[in-house]
């Protein structure tokens, strides 16, 4: 059964739909101005989201039946913490479900996985112009602006992998 407010429900993505969590990717690329970015594929989600040794999970959110939202999630582990915790990679809202408490519905879902899986926080990073910011802060998330993101792409990964060949 699937949590129902408003004409809002929320339910775990299956296999079939891969194609719609990689529209919802997409369409997120496209508002954060890196349309080109996305070389994620289907299969690619299927084998990592759905297959033996699955590395995420994503909730979809219908309005009125139809998809309108999505959220992808995984786990981590805080040191600090000595638990894991939950990563979200991925929130969206279609602009026009926006206001009609999709991504509130959504975050209350992961807030109630976090808690029924003795996961002790929801981390996630926003772009410093997006403003849902102010949303996430209404909802009671902090902005830590003291800590910085930091990553590196798989052209860096193989050159650092060559240092650990040399030792």
């Amino acid at each position: 059964m699937s949590p129902r407010a408003g004409g809002v429900s929320v339910r775990f993505a299956t296999a079939d739909d891969c194609a719609l969590i990689l529209d919802f990717i997409r369409e997120l690329a496209l508002y954060e101005k890196a349309p080109d970015a996305v070389v994620a594929t289907e299969a690619q989600l299927r084998e990592h989201g759905f297959g033996a040794q699955p590395q995420f999970e994503a909730l979809i959110a219908e309005l009125d039946g139809a998809p309108v939202g999505m959220a992808l999630f995984h786990p981590r582990f805080s040191t600090w913490l000595g638990r894991p915790t939950m990563y979200l990679e991925d929130i969206v809202v279609r602009a026009a479900a926006r206001g009609h408490g999709v991504g509130r519905r959504l975050m209350a879902r992961l807030a109630t996985i976090a808690l029924e899986r003795g996961w002790g926080r929801i981390d996630f990073t926003v772009l410093d112009w997006n403003p849902a910011r102010g949303f996430y802060r209404k909802l009671g998330f902090d902005h830590l602006d003291e800590w910085l993101r930091y990553g590196a792409g798989e052209g860096w990964l193989r050159r650092l992998a060559e240092w650990d060949k040399a030792e």
